[in-house]
């Protein structure tokens, strides 16, 4: 009697080569999607922004320093994640073409950051301690080590043998994609939106459409991921990796509340702790959605200037995706299911 051979699937151990037939197309897809958004920092006029950094009130300043510290290392977390946990695991050539290519925007985004720092910060002293925000900024250092956490919590995982160790990497791919990815860098871009709908420094948020529109990609791929390992593997989905996710996000939420009541310590017009803890259970309550989870919360976004994002940026991508992207995207560009 001969049994038919198991059908691979995309956390079993190894380093699949092969392309054709291709097992999981959607991958190779959004392979080629992202290619399509490729863009340059150069392309970024952060000059312009110098006029409205000299008439910033003194709490404006500290949100902008607060905002610019974080970013001079976020991206840097998640490339360490991407290269040290999930190209390992995620055994697809196609998954493997995304996540190079992501790999490449998080470098991108890098650069986009080291030169807002040289910008924005012409002094040598308070740029590298920018740079060591981790180090010397409780706010930063705390979402740092909640970061950290959650990469040793599968470093030492060389192969997903068995059932935990599988929950295990979707615990850690699901904490960079919903919490890291998908609500780290949602609290910050609502600063940038908050002061460009104030009209002031308009070339970080140019820069931050197109990092929005990478961290919006990267959250789709990691999102597919989880949703094929449940097709493969729904034994790994119960109430407890539920549960896992819910208290995952609720931490998060509270670390970026402090970073929030560091941003905002000065009194900022027009932006309060309060909607901005709302607006962060609303974008948490939006990733529990994506990996159908129950709510947490049942906020509101409180910010009409993120529910406007969407609208302005399409409105003007069209007109500007020759000079602003290397090669313009086609197609349906939606931004409303990520805020």
């Amino acid at each position: 009697m001969t049994t038919e051979p198991r059908t691979p699937m995309l956390l079993d151990p190894g380093m699949d080569l092969t392309l054709r037939p291709m097992r999981y197309p959607h991958f190779f897809d959004r392979f080629r999607d992202a290619i399509k958004n490729t863009w340059t920092v150069e392309e970024v006029d952060l000059h312009s922004d110098l006029a409205d950094l000299a008439r910033l009130s003194p709490a404006e300043r500290h949100l902008v320093s607060r905002l610019v510290a974080f970013f001079a290392t976020g991206d840097t977390i998640v490339a360490n994640n991407l290269v040290l946990n999930l190209y390992q695991h995620v055994n697809s050539p196609e998954g493997r073409l995304y996540l190079s290519r992501q790999l490449f925007e998080e470098a991108v985004h890098v650069q986009f950051y080291l030169n807002l720092l040289d910008t924005y910060v012409p002094d040598d002293e308070e740029r590298f301690a920018a740079f060591a925000a981790i180090e010397n900024i409780p706010s930063i250092r705390r979402k740092a080590e909640f970061c950290f956490r959650w990469i040793d919590s599968v470093f030492a995982l060389r192969e997903l043998r068995t059932r935990e160790d599988r929950r295990a990497f979707l615990l850690n791919l699901i904490c960079f994609a919903a919490c890291i990815e998908g609500l780290f860098f949602y609290g910050a871009f609502a600063y940038v939106y908050f002061l460009r709908s104030r009209g002031l420094l308009n070339g970080l948020a140019s820069g931050t459409n197109w990092v929005f529109r990478d961290e919006s990609m990267h959250m789709a791929f990691a999102f597919d991921v989880v949703e094929t390992v449940r097709r493969e593997e729904p034994d790994l989905f119960d109430d407890d990796l539920a549960e896992q996710v819910r208290q995952m996000l609720a931490e998060a939420v509270e670390c970026e509340v402090q970073f929030a009541e560091d941003l905002l310590d000065g009194g900022v017009s027009g932006l309060s702790l309060p909607d901005m803890r709302e607006y962060l259970q609303h974008v948490a309550d939006r990733r529990l959605a994506q990996l159908d989870i129950a709510p947490l919360y049942g906020s509101s976004n409180p910010f009409a200037f993120m529910e406007l994002q969407d609208v302005q940026e399409l409105s003007n991508f069209f007109e500007r995706r020759v000079s602003a992207y290397q090669v313009g995207v086609t197609g349906t560009v939606t931004f409303d299911d990520d805020f």
